[in-house]
């Protein structure tokens, strides 16, 4: 039980992040200042903060004209989504 609510903590705040950088980074864009790396987006999704930077991508409309942003953080998290899904099915199973 307490790996568990590690892992729900871990994925609160990875998806508070990803959406806190989105949000900062238009700001800086706003300003035509430093930007975070386009990489650093698709790390902090890909290490599950998926829905923060997609609701951050919607909240903000930062990066919606970039089809490698508009397709490519959606397909991260549903594939998340669907392993999240298998392993909690695996998990029943046993």
């Amino acid at each position: 039980m307490i790996l568990l609510r590690v892992i729900e903590i871990y994925l609160l705040l990875i998806n508070i992040w990803g959406f806190f950088i989105m949000g900062f980074d238009k700001r800086k864009a706003r300003k035509n200042k430093w930007r975070i790396p386009e990489k650093e987006f698709f790390l902090t999704a890909a290490a599950g903060g998926s829905l923060g930077v997609w609701l951050g991508m919607r909240t903000f409309h930062h990066k919606t004209q970039h089809k490698i942003f508009t397709i490519g953080i959606p397909c991260i998290f549903f594939l998340q989504l669907f392993l999240l899904g298998f392993c909690i099915y695996r998990s029943l199973r046993i």
